[in-house]
């Protein structure tokens, strides 16, 4: 099934419109849908899709011979191993004609040859840059695939655009599974996140049973998934393993993963950045400060994994899935109530709960802490978030609660108490209902 990316199609849509020649850099982590969309995009157009493997230069120029061949018609494609000559005659035969031609998986042409970007670059130079061409590199290494684009690379100066594919957000998420039970649908996105590869092979379980049966069972397609994203990415992953692990057990700040890893803080800090480039690891400040922050697992199923199944992978390997489901089932609703209040700062940071904030924060201070803090044209609007069913009576002490706490805070304000179900409904108060008229519709400003 093929939702959303309307953002991606059109960018792709206006470049493809521009009279110019065109080398877009895609790329994005493995799994996220880059092929799904190429593909979506290509319908209809001209052009060469090549997949990339890992076999050996001489092989994929070979095969790109080949394709090249079957859309020209012109068999000395096949003849040509030179991948310098292949792509400039290629670029001669189509001339000003606008053609696609896509290479997917690119960071294994740069594995197998380092010296593939400058034969593109004259490639480029010398012909290609005159032509209809229309060149998609698409790669899953987004260390490797960013490299391409920094001012070092044969390639700087020379690409006209390019686009980082990321997850679903949780609307796109309900469009791809409009079947779900919308409860079971925001457990679904808090353990898998957005990732189409995923959703596809949970549409059809829930939430608790897609753990069980495809994360804690050896063998299925995702018990290692993170282990292998990170060896796909790293040639040594065990120290980010080991600063994802420490993130997990709850070691939030620089000092405290310095002390859990025992890494130089510099050291640290890099590893740090790698991770947030990858969009693995966020961070985050405190409302109205510049330093103390703290940093966090963003993605998804990463968090979950490094929470619940890297800690436990000693016994899974033995098929003890039971023992550790029944560990997992004692924590699992902390766990729902850590990532609903994570989706509600999402929901609105992207506006999806529209409140005509402009900013949405965390804010902690001396042991308290407020989930989220919207700033509205109209003040601030202070939002507290439960996992949980809320009797009137409680909603109330809550709400009293967030009051007192946005006391220190000047000007106008506004409070709102998020929960999975609230017995008796107050004006300050939403509840999944509410939230999913949001996520499958609007839901206007109150």
């Amino acid at each position: 099934m093929f939702v959303d990316r309307e953002g991606e199609l059109e960018f792709l849509e206006r470049k493809w419109g521009e009279k110019r020649a065109q080398l877009i850099i895609l790329y994005g982590r493995r799994r996220v849908g880059k092929t799904a969309l190429i593909k979506r995009f290509l319908e209809g157009k001209p052009g060469v899709y090549h997949l990339t493997t890992a076999d050996s230069m001489g092989e994929n120029v070979r095969e790109l011979g080949e394709a090249f061949a079957r859309f020209t018609g012109r068999d000395y494609f096949t003849d040509v191993r030179d991948l310098t000559k292949l792509l400039m005659n290629f670029g001669r035969e189509i001339d000003g004609k606008r053609v696609a031609l896509v290479i997917d998986e690119f960071q294994y042409l740069i594995s197998l040859d380092s010296g593939v970007l400058s034969k593109f670059q004259k490639a480029w130079d010398e012909v290609l840059k005159d032509t209809g061409i229309f060149i998609i590199l698409c790669g899953s290494s987004i260390g490797m695939m960013e490299r391409i684009m920094e001012y070092k690379s044969p390639l700087y100066g020379r690409r006209t655009g390019q686009w980082k594919v990321s997850p679903f957000d949780i609307r796109a998420t309900a469009m791809m599974l409009p079947e779900k039970d919308f409860e079971d649908l925001v457990k679904t996105y808090m353990v898998f996140g957005g990732v189409p590869f995923y959703l596809e092979f949970v549409r059809d379980r829930k939430t608790e049973e897609a753990i069980r049966e495809l994360v804690l069972r050896k063998g299925e397609v995702l018990y290692e998934e993170p282990e292998f994203l990170l060896r796909e990415e790293f040639r040594e992953p065990r120290t980010y393993k080991l600063i994802l692990k420490g993130l997990a057990l709850g070691y939030e700040t620089l000092g405290e993963l310095v002390s859990y890893t025992g890494l130089e803080r510099g050291h640290l800090s890099r590893y740090l950045d790698v991770l947030q480039r990858l969009e693995i690891v966020g961070y985050e400040l405190p409302y109205g400060k510049r330093k103390r922050g703290r940093y966090f697992i963003k993605d998804n199923f990463f968090n979950f994994w490094f929470r619940y199944v890297y800690p436990n992978l000693s016994d899974l390997e033995l098929g003890m899935v039971d023992e550790v489901w029944e560990k997992i089932q004692k924590d699992i609703n902390t766990y729902y109530g850590i990532m609903f209040e994570r989706l509600v700062r999402e929901m609105l940071s992207l506006r999806i709960l529209d409140f005509g904030q402009k900013r949405v924060h965390r804010w902690w201070h001396k042991g308290m802490e407020i989930d989220a803090i919207a700033e509205t044209g109209e003040g601030l609007l202070f939002v507290e978030v439960k996992w949980k069913k809320l009797t009137e009576r409680e909603a109330k002490k809550i709400l009293g609660e967030l009051r007192k706490k946005a006391e220190t805070f000047d000007g106008p304000k506004m409070f709102l108490l998020i929960a999975r179900e609230v017995e008796e409904k107050l004006p300050e108060t939403l509840d999944l209902k509410e939230v999913e008229r949001a996520v499958r519709g609007r839901l206007s400003s109150r």
